[in-house]
């Protein structure tokens, strides 16, 4: 046990948004870096071993599905569950490009690896592949029937492999725009593919727990390892093709192929790995659980030796099956397979290109940024730019020297996990333009969690001039400020110090837990409107919000008498200066015009006649006259939030867009 905690350790745990973290990427080639996305519809940079967000990024709508670095860890691209794309320019800090057609979720992204070209996969089942510089869409590659969770470009960047949940693997050919072969021996969701870095060879994992290895010259199966535990989650190849790594819920190992064996296993209890990448003979592996990311280290220094020496014992084996016992009469067959003789190498060097300028940087031409490609746009693109020419390079995009020998991460002094506060670690020597100049004393800003509502992209570009004896933004943040003043400090006064506003702190959550305690008893009774009643009596907005979050993932539980009651305290939650209580309160609003909005229009349509009696039709009328009313009033106060910038403002003009259905 204690041989594998030097070899494997968590380095460290954060909260990285506000709201769920949805996806992940750990940078391709250092290893150093790493972005995240999450429901809270934005983009965080953060540097692998460092507790504070680096950048920012904002710009999406809806909640991020899908972030990836290109090769040179300069651009970052984010598609959104609404199936828009957005690349960033790290070193401006700026959106560069918007692309949208998809119309679904995106779930797969790779950058071309010296093209101007990224490649997009969409639970809408389609794979496509865009222009980066012309911001449009040059072929859209269809055949899955069931959405796609991985896509990756060759090593030399002539076709696309496409994973998918309909159990499929799809391997594209850019130059004809066509299917060269469909991969169908998994019995489950096809999770994640890898090509191997020089051969011929593809790895592909799956939900059913098994990594496959195939012959892209034959596309035959060369082998496949035995069912894991859990499903595989994550795949890559050692850079100099040694080996291939696995990622599963609780585990990581190590494989070769022809024959298949596993070189090596480990117990990780890192959960949802997303990402995993290798640097300086570790492999860096990080996952995320609701608002926190955790980053693990697996040592690889000794790969090496026991790949030799597994070879070595399996070259034993072999001669001993060959020669036998000296009784034998004839020696016995062997039963381990034979290494095939070397596979075609892919051919990573750029082709010649056809631009007649050279430039060091990615040209952005002068089209406005929020400007969208349509099916028309890309049919035209498509005219202008042959198929067989996409491979091509048009500029590298990697903007970025050589990268210097980074040191590794250490392990930690003591057996247990890091939690929060991860080892101190050496600055690496190198890692890209954008994290080169980051001086953690001077620039690292506040975590998500701590930003006030409403804060943007431009948050994060240099400061204005202070004024006079007026503390600068980063300089309230240095760490440097938050030490102690007197450090000789008793330790009653530090105490006191500590619990100076403990007390009304205490009663104020105590007083919340007593009133939620209230209704949670009408709510176990199941009276419903009565424990809604409670809670609006109370006249506790905390309150409201907490039994709006429940009934807002118990959509059954409403009614017309839950919405009378709730409607008239939504206008004020919606007006709140916290954006957890707007969030709340225009949750439910769209939930009520969802459900309700054909029942109230349908009944002030056609009010009850004079004539007979129908008192169930009256009190019905009755209740949807009262929400139609409360309803007109959220509407009006709306109509002057609409022209608000950011995402608040976004979120005012989406429920404006949900009243048309009163209308």
């Amino acid at each position: 046990m204690a041989t594998q905690q030097k070899r494997s350790w968590k380095l460290q745990e954060f909260v990285a948004h506000g709201s769920n973290v949805s996806c992940l990427s750990v940078g391709p080639s250092s290893g150093r870096v790493m972005v995240t996305g999450g429901e809270d519809r934005k983009v965080n940079m953060w540097a692998v071993g460092k507790p504070n967000v680096i950048l920012t990024l904002s710009g999406h709508t809806s909640p991020v599905e899908y972030v990836k670095f290109n090769s040179g860890e300069d651009l970052v691209i984010a598609g959104s569950q609404s199936g828009t794309l957005k690349i960033w320019d790290l070193e401006a800090a700026k959106i560069v490009r918007t692309l949208t057609g998809h119309k679904s979720s995106i779930r797969g992204i790779d950058f071309h690896p010296y093209g101007e070209f990224v490649a997009s996969g969409s639970l809408d089942t389609n794979v496509k592949l865009w222009d980066v510089r012309r911001k449009g869409c040059i072929v859209t590659l269809k055949g899955h029937t069931d959405g796609i969770n991985f896509v990756r470009f060759s090593p030399d960047g002539r076709w696309i492999v496409s994973a998918s949940d309909d159990s499929t693997v799809k391997l594209w050919d850019l130059t004809s725009g066509k299917l060269l072969h469909d991969f169908k021996s998994h019995t489950a969701a096809s999770t994640c593919v890898e090509f191997h870095p020089k051969e011929f060879l593809l790895a592909t994992a799956s939900n059913d727990r098994t990594v496959k290895f195939w012959d892209l010259e034959s596309f035959q199966l060369v082998s496949s390892i035995d069912p894991e535990t859990n499903g595989i989650r994550c795949i890559t190849f050692h850079p100099e093709g040694l080996s291939l790594f696995s990622g599963a819920q609780d585990s990581m190992r190590i494989y070769g192929w022809e024959p298949v064996r596993c070189y090596d296993s480990l117990s990780l209890a890192w959960g949802k790995v997303a990402d995993m990448a290798i640097s300086s003979s570790q492999l860096i592996g990080a996952s995320f659980h609701q608002t926190n990311v955790s980053v693990w280290v697996v040592d690889l220094g000794h790969l090496e030796n026991l790949i030799a020496k597994y070879d070595n014992e399996l070259g034993d084996v072999k001669d001993d099956a060959v020669v036998g016992s000296p009784g034998e009469q004839k020696p016995a067959q062997v039963t381990v397979s034979i290494k095939t003789p070397p596979r075609k190498a892919f051919s990573t060097e750029r082709p010649p290109t056809a631009s007649t300028k050279p430039r060091s940087k990615m040209e952005h031409p002068a089209v406005p940024e929020e400007s969208s490609s349509t099916e028309a746009e890309s049919n035209n693109i498509q005219k202008l730019e042959a198929p067989e020419d996409i491979f091509k390079a048009k500029s590298k995009l990697d903007r970025t020297p050589p990268r210097q020998n980074l040191e590794p991460f250490q392990p930690p002094p003591s057996p247990g996990p890091t939690r929060h506060h991860p080892p101190s670690v050496p600055e690496p020597a190198r890692v890209s333009k954008h994290t080169e100049q980051v001086n953690p004393q001077k620039q690292m800003i506040p975590s998500e969690r701590d930003k006030p509502a409403g804060l943007e992209l431009s948050d994060f570009l240099p400061a204005r001039t202070p004024l006079v004896n007026e503390p600068s933004h980063r300089e309230a943040c240095n760490y440097n400020n938050l030490k102690p003043q007197h450090p000789s400090l008793t330790e009653s006064e530090a105490v006191s110090t500590l619990t100076k506003s403990h007390g009304s702190i205490a009663a104020i959550m105590s007083s919340r837990l007593k009133n939620l305690n209230t209704v949670a008893r009408y709510w176990a009774d199941g009276d419903i409107k009565s424990a809604v009643q409670i809670a609006v009596d109370m006249n506790d907005q905390a309150i409201l919000v907490d039994l709006l979050n429940v009934l807002s993932l118990k959509q059954s539980l409403w009614n017309l008498d839950v919405c009378s009651l709730l409607l008239p305290h939504l206008k004020e939650l919606i007006s709140s200066k916290y954006e957890s209580y707007v969030q709340a309160g225009a949750t439910a609003i769209k939930l009520i015009l969802r459900n309700f909005a054909p029942v109230i229009k349908s009944n002030m349509a056609a009010p009850p006649v004079s004539v007979g009696v129908d008192l169930v039709r009256e009190e019905r009328y009755n209740k949807c006259q009262k929400c139609h009313s409360h309803l007109q009033f959220i509407r009006e106060a709306l109509s002057s939030k609409t022209s608000i910038s950011g995402k608040m403002g976004s979120l005012f003009r989406e429920m404006s867009l949900a009243f048309s259905s009163l209308d």
